[in-house]
């Protein structure tokens, strides 16, 4: 998987469409963004599966206010794709309510929608995956990657003093274009695969048509 940095835009349906053509793709995961795709890929490659080979793909559909369009493109009412989805604990209502207006239910609960293959993360996927690996042991990623010194300097801000280690290392995730994506896929090299976060490990197990 590509590590390229920098601001990249959310596919359109139709950029998403051709990657779906290209890959002959029959079964998509629609993430928020960039970040989590590279966490998606990174753990799938870490699990010895080949997405690509499994006519998986992930797509990037740049924030859950799009789900309701990439579902109406490539769900039963499109290409009729076996989805699934990661969304941020911030969003559930919305994502619930997008999945209903595609017709995939009714008055959807948390369950009935992980049924449906959508999953939550608490509060996003950069919290779970932080959580997982340890605060300590970000702050090792970030020396190997020679941003230990940076991340001294954003932790003496004014607004982030007093603030805990974990919300520091979320927010710095976050602070400069493209890192988030880095991070997305180094986080995930970096985690204990007994501690894989639930959302990220049961998206994929639903895409595989594991459950």
């Amino acid at each position: 998987m590509s590590r390229v940095a920098g601001p990249r835009p959310p596919l359109s349906t139709a950029a998403a469409g051709e990657v779906v053509a290209g890959m002959r793709a029959q079964s998509a995961i629609l993430v928020e963004g960039w970040s989590d795709q590279a966490a998606v890929e990174t753990l799938a490659q870490r699990r010895g599966w080949d997405l690509r080979a499994e006519r998986i793909v992930v797509l990037p559909i740049g924030g859950a206010t799009n789900i309701g369009k990439f579902v109406q493109a490539f769900g039963p009412r499109g290409l009729d794709l076996r989805l699934a989805g990661l969304y941020d604990l911030g969003e559930e209502r919305y994502v619930q309510r997008s999945l209903e207006r595609v017709g995939l239910g009714a008055g959807l609960d948390r369950a009935r929608t992980e049924a449906l293959g959508f999953f939550v993360c608490e509060a996003d996927l950069e919290d779970e995956l932080i959580r997982a690996v340890g605060p300590a042991a970000v702050e090792r990623v970030l020396d190997a990657e020679a941003e230990l010194a940076s991340f001294r300097s954003f932790q003496q801000q004014p607004y982030q003093r007093g603030r805990d280690l974990h919300a520091q290392l979320r927010r710095f995730m976050g602070t400069r274009a493209g890192r988030k994506i880095r991070y997305g896929s180094l986080l995930t090299e970096a985690l204990d695969l007994d501690r894989v976060p639930r959302a990220l490990g049961l998206v994929l197990g639903h895409a595989r048509g594991m459950q």
